[in-house]
């Protein structure tokens, strides 16, 4: 997927489509996320309109917490389990956004070894 030691530093171009195929990757896992877990509490909660289940999912992704609290047990225990898994899912996009440019750091810094 990426340049090994060996090769030269991709050009800048080819740089910013590889962030941008990696900033739509995470945007897409994103947007699965946050379709799925308004599906979910619009399952466990009875009533609930999507557009308040996406306002509650989007402020549990956030980190804000819910604006409104679920009636019901399974609702509670959904968000319980959806504010752990988004957690895992924030380190995961964030590791998916930084990969190339840590990557091209360090290949720099090998680059430099190799000339010495």
């Amino acid at each position: 997927m990426y340049e090994s030691r060996v090769e030269q530093v991709i050009s800048k171009r080819q740089f910013a489509i590889r962030m941008l195929k990696h900033l739509l990757l995470a945007l897409a896992f994103i947007l699965v996320s946050l379709l799925c877990s308004m599906l979910g509490y619009m399952w466990f909660e009875d009533g609930v309109h999507w557009h308040d289940a996406a306002l509650n999912m989007a402020m549990i992704a956030s980190g804000i917490g819910p604006t409104m609290l679920p009636a019901t047990v399974q609702g509670k225990i959904f968000l319980a389990l959806y504010s752990a898994y988004i957690s895992v899912v924030f380190v995961a996009v964030l590791g998916l956004v930084m990969a190339p440019i840590m990557h091209r750091i360090l290949h720099v810094f090998h680059l430099d070894d190799d000339e010495a």
